[in-house]
């Protein structure tokens, strides 16, 4: 029998090997997505991705022979360290064979590196860290995944718990029919909202004032959230620049208050049926599938919603019932908005009104890390 071998990523084409792992995985897997090889490279490129800025990023590929059979990325996000004042890091990207020998070789490798570097518990999967792809899934094995949310084999659960880790937070994600819901349950909403001087409008996406804005927004919302690690503004100017392409601009909506932002929305379009049908690549002819199935598409992903802390009971719902209306007039009725912490009861509770389906599950692990 061959023996687990792990060995460091050091050029582009054990790189190549990092990237492609998952269609091995998955290759008789009828849910997963591919990822674009080429959006993959730039995302693991330190030159284009200022995540890299302030982290350490180790990539790992294990070997039985001459086959890669799994891989981990070993993190040290320097904007949580200063955020949380405690040493953690993170592992993501992680993938395995159905062999739990490959899995925990892996981690003893992310372990040992981050131990070496001062950290004392270690996180994930974060891929590479909670503002980007997150979470094991662990129910809603049976649905294909939405873009930018993850997919994993059931197996990984146990051999991640048998490894040692346990569970730090369950992260949801709701299906909803808006055009079974009634627009009633938030009418009352509205008025009071024209009281207090509230108004909804579509993002500026453009602007780039507005953007700075509602990063202000957003690091106001979020930041006693659970596992929340503030953006840089070269991170958030980046995001916003890849996500335009996707934001569904009838449902980029800002609250205003007295002229000033007080809460956004993004949504955008599930582009996964796209991405799976591209097979990871989008030349020479991978583009004219784009421009075909680009018309096909019917699910909307709600991405992100924030709302200054002040106003969170009634602009959650006030949001909401703008989608609402917007959707039904638009024809957007089939909707997977999350994720959201299984904690955060003001959303929850949003969601029983709407009739709202939990329908996925993924879950953020935590291990201490031995001296």
């Amino acid at each position: 029998m061959n023996q687990v071998k792990i060995i460091p990523v050091e050029d582009k084409k054990q790189l190549d090997t990092f990237i492609k792992i998952p269609w091995k995985i998955y290759k008789n897997n009828p849910y997963w997505v591919p990822p674009l090889i080429s959006e993959r490279k730039a995302f693991l490129n330190p030159k284009k991705n200022p995540f890299f800025s302030h982290a350490t990023v180790k990539l790992f590929l294990a070997y039985k022979g001459k086959e890669p059979v799994g891989r981990i990325a070993a993190v040290i996000d320097r904007q949580y360290l200063n955020y949380y004042q405690e040493n953690a890091g993170y592992f993501g990207l992680f993938e395995t064979l159905k062999d739990y020998s490959i899995a925990v070789s892996l981690f003893n490798e992310a372990e040992k590196f981050l131990k070496d570097h001062g950290m004392k518990k270690i996180l994930g999967p974060l891929s590479l860290s909670t503002n980007h792809e997150c979470g094991l899934l662990i129910e809603g094995f049976n649905y294909p995944p939405t873009v930018m949310m993850p997919y994993n084999p059931p197996y990984y659960k146990k051999y991640i718990e048998k490894s040692g880790f346990k569970k730090a937070q369950d992260l949801c994600s709701y299906y909803v029919d808006f055009n079974r819901v009634d627009e009633g349950v938030f009418k009352r909403i509205e008025q009071k909202a024209a009281r207090k001087n509230l108004k909804v409008r579509k993002i500026k996406i453009n602007d780039p004032e507005e953007i700075k804005k509602i990063k202000e927004v957003y690091n106001d919302a979020w930041g006693r959230n659970w596992g929340f690690v503030p953006l840089t503004d070269e991170e958030f100017f980046y995001l916003a620049k890849e996500l335009k392409k996707l934001v569904i601009p009838d449902l980029a909506l800002v609250i205003e208050k007295d002229g000033k932002v007080v809460g956004f929305n993004l949504s955008i379009w599930d582009i996964n049926p796209i991405l799976k049908k591209l097979n990871g690549r989008l030349f020479p002819f991978g583009i004219f599938k784009w421009l075909y199935y680009s018309k096909k598409l019917t699910l909307v992903r709600g991405l992100t919603l924030g709302i200054s802390e002040q106003y969170r009971y009634i602009l959650g719902p006030l949001l909401f019932l703008k989608l609402l209306e917007i959707s039904k007039q638009k024809g957007f009725l089939r909707w997977e908005i999350g994720w959201v912490l299984e904690n955060n009861a003001i959303v929850q509770n949003i969601f029983k009104k709407i009739n709202g389906k939990l329908y996925k599950r993924y879950r953020i692990f935590v291990k201490e890390l031995e001296e």
